[in-house]
């Protein structure tokens, strides 16, 4: 009975499903390396689509694509400047995501 207890008690410290649901679709942002790279790109510095283009050999209709990806999820932003919008991490979160990342599949290599 006490195996049962416990159980229950585990199932209510869960996440509720539209919080799982909703961590499940961040981490399909980290899915696709291209992404993985804009945001990398991002890490370093914040940058101009024909920047990211230039950078990742791109053109900057698919950097805008995947920007535009990104933003949905809230993962980078964008600033207006001009004529040109300047795109940025959205937070320190998604840096340390990345770095969380980078050490853990760069452990024991």
């Amino acid at each position: 009975m006490e195996n049962q207890t416990d159980t229950n008690s585990i199932k209510n410290r869960l996440p509720d499903e539209e919080t799982l649901y909703d961590v499940s679709n961040l981490f399909k942002m980290f899915g696709d390396r291209t992404r993985v790279k804009i945001l990398s790109c991002l890490q370093i510095r914040d940058m101009y689509v024909g920047e990211l283009a230039q950078s990742l050999d791109m053109t900057d209709s698919a950097v805008s694509h995947q920007l535009r990806v990104l933003r949905s999820a809230k993962l980078v932003r964008g600033t207006k400047e001009g004529k040109e919008v300047k795109y940025s991490l959205d937070d320190d979160h998604v840096t340390k995501i990345l770095e969380y990342g980078l050490t853990h599949v760069n452990e024991g290599k």
